[in-house]
């Protein structure tokens, strides 16, 4: 057993590594964008979200395990920005796209309603099985993206840490990045022990990622 604290995730056996492959193999559909608690769907099945500060390729990540070009472009038109998102993937779940946080010059009434509304969602919302904080592999955690875990950690919402964007970093140079990102997440208690590194223009860690979904209950 790797005894470092939040050491990177290990590649699933055969059997994971198949499921997930068919739950995302199934059909993903944008469902709505969400605004309000009473706009949510019904808790019909389980749910993961992705959260993660503006431009750390969420996106991109949604639409790459989902293998769906443009499924989560919704989540970044104009208007939509303060919107959860819901698509559905397969008959049994839900990826839920939250807002992109950080953006230093939106209204404070705007980030205002978003934060309570993120507040009531994450926890309020009994099938969310888990969390995914977004973290750029170039820069690491930010003051902001502490702030997010703070929140998961009061709502008691198990979170994990997916690195994005690995490829445009130097292996040196993500060792350093790696370390700092482990220091920030063993301040949380809701933050889980491993780590996911991902490419999403490359799909290294994808099928990693896909299979963590494909086996939470």
């Amino acid at each position: 057993m790797n005894s470092l604290a939040f050491p990177l995730a290990a590649e699933p056996d055969a059997f994971a590594l198949e499921k997930g492959r068919k739950l995302f193999a199934g059909p993903s559909q944008f469902v709505k964008g969400v605004v309000a608690m009473n706009g949510l769907p019904a808790p019909d099945r389980l749910e993961v979200c992705f959260a993660g500060r503006s431009n750390v390729g969420k996106s991109s990540l949604i639409n790459a395990l989902t293998g769906t070009k443009g499924l989560a472009r919704a989540s970044n038109t104009p208007g939509r920005t303060q919107e959860i998102n819901f698509f559905t993937q397969g008959p049994d779940l839900y990826l839920v796209d939250l807002p992109g946080y950080g953006y230093a010059n939106a209204p404070v009434k705007v980030v205002e309603k978003w934060q309570r509304l993120l507040k009531q969602y994450l926890s309020g919302r009994q099938t969310l099985r888990r969390a995914f904080v977004l973290i750029d592999s170039r820069h690491g955690v930010k003051p902001v993206d502490d702030e997010i875990m703070k929140l998961l950690d009061t709502s008691a919402v198990t979170f994990q840490c997916v690195m994005t964007k690995a490829d445009k970093v130097k292996a040196k140079d993500r060792e350093k990045v790696l370390g700092q990102v482990r220091g920030a997440l063993s301040k949380h208690p809701a933050a889980y022990p491993e780590i996911v590194l991902t490419s999403s223009e490359k799909g290294d860690g994808i099928p990693t990622l896909r299979s963590i979904i494909a086996n939470l209950e």
